[in-house]
């Protein structure tokens, strides 16, 4: 449990192979959060339940910079090869350890990558690839965004499936030290 300055309300996260973290305003009362934690008792069970490891990845011996040049030899492949077909440009290529998103393009056109897309099997980089570049078309999620997805990646939803069903614990990974 965390008292936070900024929070304006409780929030509950159970990370993967983590304790369960609860953030809360700092207003909040030991009898409220109390409250919250028995209510929500069963959902952390669920949630924990759900954290079987399934990909393997203990087993995988790779530091993060192999892991991160790995990315960025492979990201900067797909992108330059999709980006024309698309026909748009990027400036850049930036790989991070971001803690929620596996993707992310800047107004500026700067494409960022998570550098654990790697360890996804590549049609799931790939998706994600595309997903960013078609983000230099069209900047949100609308329906003309997901109609241009769907007409360079007909089995975009199948990745993003992946990516949802497994993502929490790729990001979970402790690359080798």
């Amino acid at each position: 449990m965390r008292r936070s300055p900024r929070a304006r309300r409780w929030r509950l996260e159970v990370p993967w192979g983590e304790p369960a973290r609860l953030t809360v305003p700092r207003w909040m009362s030991g009898t409220e959060i109390e409250s919250v934690l028995e209510e929500r008792r069963s959902w952390i069970e669920q949630q924990r339940r759900r954290q079987v490891p399934r990909l393997g990845l203990k087993r995988r011996a790779v530091s993060e910079s192999e892991a991160r040049c790995a990315a960025r030899e492979l990201t900067s492949a797909l992108a330059e090869e999709e980006a024309e077909r698309l026909g748009v440009t990027y400036r850049r290529i930036r790989i991070g350890g971001q803690r929620t998103l596996w993707g992310s393009c800047s107004a500026r056109g700067t494409l960022s990558f998570n550098w654990r897309l790697v360890l996804a099997p590549l049609e799931v980089l790939d998706y994600v690839v595309v997903h960013e570049l078609c983000h230099l078309h069209v900047p949100d999620h609308s329906r003309r965004f997901w109609a241009l997805v769907e007409r360079h990646r007909p089995a975009w939803r199948e990745q993003r499936a992946w990516l949802r069903e497994h993502g929490p614990e790729l990001l979970a990974f402790k690359a080798a030290e």
